[in-house]
């Protein structure tokens, strides 16, 4: 029972899969620090400059005195998309490129019988001329 746990564990699609989850995780935050301290203010910033106002009092849309707040949900798209991009260059694509490698060298070429298998061979070639 533990044999077959350790080599579910060991096989290389789980372990890829635990290293894309702990990678994209820590790059999540990364993004997300990214987006809250540079990308939203841009995104008001350019707000402003579309509306023509001096000023944005809230960065939410009020309607009928429900709130919506936009930037949330642009910070969290830009999150997604930044962290999906950097995933597939950083981890996708050279983990497809190392398959790709190993692929290539997947069927060795086929070693030279050794000296014995090819004395056995002369002698089975040698009993079937016999007969």
């Amino acid at each position: 029972m533990l044999k077959g746990f350790k080599d579910f564990i060991l096989r290389g699609n789980v372990v890829d899969l635990a290293v894309g989850v702990v990678i994209g995780t820590a790059f999540t935050g990364l993004v997300g620090s990214l987006t809250k301290a540079f990308l939203e203010p841009l995104i008001r910033l350019l707000t402003l400059l579309i509306m023509g106002k001096d000023k944005i009092e809230k960065s939410v849309w009020s309607v009928r005195g429900v709130d919506f707040e936009y930037t949330l949900f642009v910070n969290g798209l830009v999150t997604f998309l930044l962290t999906a991009i950097a995933l597939y260059f950083f981890v996708v694509m050279p983990l497809n490129k190392l398959a790709e490698r190993r692929k290539k060298g997947v069927e060795p070429e086929p070693d030279a019988p050794s000296e014995e298998v090819l004395l056995l061979t002369d002698i089975r070639d040698a009993l079937r001329a016999r007969d």
